[in-house]
């Protein structure tokens, strides 16, 4: 539990407005991130993705990263926060900023670990198996995968789904809202993959389906960018290093907004636009496995930690499943849109 309250001058700031918060007795949902001002990163409390409340100046007992703020978390920290959103919704205090005045940063630019679902919706198994990457599509259920994965992932007889499938992306990979995704010298064929991410709050290790979505602290999108091309020489079959892990393969954000805040993470609308053009349109219920399956099974593979990354898989319609292929290209605008997340985007631009 935590020892301190808010600092003391915005303790009395947060009391002074208590009877016009308490009228509004609906709560006020808001994000968090980092942002730079002046050269100094801090965390922020977002409201109407249009003010920033700089949390370090709050109370200087608040670590100076999203991860420090998520390994403290607690219920006594959850009431203060919205407090503090609700006092600062009725009248933003001297250090709360226009969002359009700060550079926004990468939210979580630290994980310890980064896992990726691969396939875990139907019609992008379906669009890549069309194009001839059969191997793994969901669509297609042999005998062998009945068995489940012995000490990992334990399956009923009668589960059509195949065994979830998880691989890792480098942290070097991250970068934030407004940055450009670079394309590599001599690597054409780079896709986009828009996708929900799951956003980890306390130490997960073996824990069950039923209580996964319990170690999850919030939520925020990434665009998985892959270049398709992987190997040439085919060496040892796909490349997933080479393949998802290029510098700014992983624009995440904008913010990370809290599970509460969510709701039900299987019922939130998916979109992508390229350059104007939604390319992909779904919805998060159509995933094979659920967000609670991921956190489960990575947590069989990984000790999760505090500010790890869970994602969950893009819906159909990426770049290389269309005919013709529809790869970034130079100039290009990638915009990431979830339900009750917000919308990341990014420019797309030749790499030097």
């Amino acid at each position: 539990m935590r020892t301190k309250k808010l600092g003391v001058a915005t303790a009395a700031w947060v009391m002074a407005l208590s009877t016009s918060v308490t009228a509004n007795a609906q709560a006020i949902p808001y994000k968090l991130g980092m942002f730079a001002e002046s050269g100094r990163a801090f965390v922020g409390l977002v409201l109407d993705d249009a003010v920033v409340v700089d949390l370090t100046r709050a109370d200087d007992d608040y670590p100076p990263t999203l991860r420090g703020l998520i390994e403290l978390w607690d219920d006594e920290l959850a009431a203060e926060l919205m407090d503090l959103a609700e006092a600062a919704r009725e009248r933003p205090p001297a250090y709360a900023f226009p969002l359009d005045q700060l550079a926004t940063l990468v939210p979580l630019a630290d994980p310890e670990v980064i896992l990726m679902a691969a396939r875990n919706y139907v019609e992008h198994a379906q669009e890549m198996a069309n194009v001839g990457r059969a191997s793994g599509t969901t669509s297609v259920i042999d005998e062998s995968v009945r068995v489940g994965l012995p000490g990992i992932w334990q399956r009923d007889p009668n589960d059509q789904r195949p065994n979830p499938y998880l691989f890792a992306k480098l942290k070097s990979s991250l970068t934030p809202n407004g940055a450009p995704i670079e394309l590599p010298p001599g690597r054409p064929n780079v896709d986009y993959e828009c996708e929900l991410v799951a956003v980890i709050g306390r130490n997960a290790r073996r824990v069950s389906v039923d209580d996964a979505l319990d170690y999850v602290f919030g939520y925020m999108a990434m665009v998985d960018v892959s270049d398709r091309e992987e190997r040439a020489d085919g060496r040892y079959g796909s490349d997933w290093l080479m393949g998802k892990s290029h510098d700014t393969f992983g624009p995440s954000g904008p913010f990370v907004v809290p599970a509460e805040f969510v709701g039900d993470p299987q019922d939130l609308d998916v979109r992508y636009t390229l350059s104007g053009n939604v390319m992909q349109d779904s919805n998060t219920e159509l995933m094979v496995h659920t967000v609670r399956d991921l956190v489960s099974f990575g947590s069989y593979i990984a000790t999760l930690r505090p500010g790890d990354l869970v994602g969950t898989g893009t819906p159909g319609g990426v770049g290389e499943g269309r005919t013709p292929p529809v790869y970034l290209k130079d100039g290009d605008t990638s915009e990431c849109w979830i339900e009750r997340i917000g919308t990341l985007t990014n420019p797309v631009r030749a790499a030097p």
